[in-house]
């Protein structure tokens, strides 16, 4: 599956609808972030995702680590979380 791409700009709560979605599908989740706006708003849209899916009684763990990915050619590091029910 692809990952979830956050950006400084993206909407927090449009992010942890995307997330909950493939969670209820059955599926982790791999948010990717580069950047320290990003990883911020990565960081909320988790924490929204764990507030809609404790609403149907489901629990989320995350657990964040480093990734090399390529943008446009170059090598770049990413801040990872793979979110997936407890």
């Amino acid at each position: 599956m692809d990952p979830v791409k956050v950006s400084s700009r993206s909407v927090p709560k449009a992010v942890a609808g995307a997330i909950a979605a493939i969670i209820r599908e059955g599926n982790s989740v791999e948010v990717q972030a580069v950047g320290a706006g990003a990883v911020n708003q990565a960081v909320k849209a988790i924490a929204i995702a764990c507030v809609y899916m404790k609403e149907e009684d489901i629990e989320l763990v995350s657990v964040p680590y480093f990734s090399g990915i390529d943008i446009n050619g170059e090598e770049r590091t990413a801040i990872c979380f793979k979110v997936d029910k407890r």
